[in-house]
């Protein structure tokens, strides 16, 4: 989520994924991919800096995860194909 403060100062989130465009005429205006439309007080440039800043975090924590993951491996799970299956149940006609 990117936080952005609309023109009466309240602040919300926008999840940066769901953003179609970006416009300044003269305000900020955030369009969604739905249709819908924010106008913001922060300048353009100033929203697309933070598009990329999150997408860069996303970027590095996908990175720190692969790398953890790759320093350690998943402990071997025991073998459960030599061992029998309970019967399965009977079934029976549903009382009316």
């Amino acid at each position: 989520m990117i936080v952005v403060t609309r023109l009466t100062g309240d602040r919300f989130g926008i999840n940066p994924d769901l953003i179609q465009r970006v416009d300044s005429a003269p305000d900020t205006i955030i369009t969604l991919i739905d249709g819908t439309k924010y106008i913001v007080s922060e300048p353009l440039t100033e929203v697309i800096g933070r598009i990329d800043e999150r997408a860069a975090q996303v970027l590095a924590r996908s990175q720190e995860l692969r790398a953890i993951s790759r320093l350690a491996p998943v402990p071997d799970l025991p073998d459960d194909d030599d061992e029998p299956l309970d019967p399965p149940l009977p079934l029976r006609p549903r009382s009316v």
